[in-house]
């Protein structure tokens, strides 16, 4: 036999209006409490009674695989954070948000992820980051930190640069294989697929290491370059808006072993994850890690 609450056998008597009135504001009372719990766990089951310094969008559009891949970095390096959705992030105030110290966006389908938050929402977190909170954006998060046609959302922290698709291709054909890790097939080329590929990727300082990418961003056009693609563009850049502190990234360092079935890699895990520990701590911190210098352009 299925138990049933008061205010449902009061629902159950529709001649009675008194009773109907009750049941109305009894579930809104309930709805009321359940969302202020869930809103209040998401944001506070990493750090109990203070803020988190890390706060970590897992709302739509994000990969859940990808979250998960940060999560253990952040869990084996001993960082509070906490996550957040689309709908808590939407709710949260200018103030709030700037509480944290570093945002982290990860890979995912950044169209849904951008139109999953509101326009005010986008607005906070750019003035979040002018008056000191950093960002950290992994693929589908880098493309959010860029301007978007008027038809979409980001944040466009690049002061209005919109990055584009890297694509490591062959004679018009993108090499690797065609990835289900999102579950979702974006129109990103003329192959209309998301691709995953193995992509070396040179820095300043460091040997060059082999990092899964995935459809991922170039950063032409804004900041610092701290690591390129095989062909030069910038695949990793760190810079300055307003008192914040920004790295973007292209490519995927916290790429777990599952991520490389069927793929071939000359760099260890241990040394990609590292990679991408060392990324979070710098953004963190507001560290300004080794970056190619620009080229001298000289006038007549």
């Amino acid at each position: 036999m299925v138990n049933s609450y008061p205010h449902q056998r009061n629902c159950s008597q529709p001649d009675r209006t008194v009773h109907r009135a009750l049941c109305r504001d009894s579930i809104a009372a309930s709805l009321l409490l359940i969302s202020t719990a869930l809103t209040a766990c998401g944001l506070g089951c990493a750090s109990s009674h203070r803020i988190a310094p890390v706060l970590l969008f897992a709302g739509t559009g994000a990969s859940p695989n990808d979250v998960a891949a940060i999560e253990t970095i952040l869990d084996n390096s001993h960082l509070d954070y906490s996550t957040v959705n689309s709908f808590q992030l939407n709710g949260m105030t200018e103030p709030r948000i700037s509480g944290y110290r570093l945002l982290i966006v990860p890979g995912g389908n950044f169209v849904k992820m951008g139109n999953s938050l509101t326009a005010s929402t986008a607005a906070n977190v750019r003035n979040a980051v002018n008056s000191g909170m950093n960002y950290l954006g992994i693929c589908a998060g880098g493309f959010l930190a860029g301007r978007f046609p008027a038809s979409y959302n980001s944040f466009n922290l690049s002061s209005g640069v919109q990055f584009g698709f890297y694509f490591p291709e062959t004679n018009g054909n993108v090499p690797g294989h065609v990835s289900e890790l999102y579950g979702f097939r974006p129109e990103v080329g003329p192959q209309y697929e998301t691709h995953k590929a193995t992509v070396r990727i040179t820095t300043p300082e460091g040997p060059a290491l082999d990092q899964y990418w995935e459809s991922g961003p170039q950063f032409a056009g804004w900041g610092e370059v701290v690591g390129k693609y095989p062909d030069g563009t910038p695949a990793i850049v760190e810079g300055s808006v307003g008192k914040g502190w920004i790295i973007l990234s292209g490519v995927h360092p916290e790429a777990p072993e599952s991520w490389r079935r069927g793929m071939v890699f000359n760099t260890a895990v241990s040394d990609d994850t590292a990679y991408a520990r060392m990324l979070i701590f710098a953004a963190f911190n507001r560290t300004n890690l080794a970056h190619y210098l620009r080229p001298i352009r000289f006038g007549l």
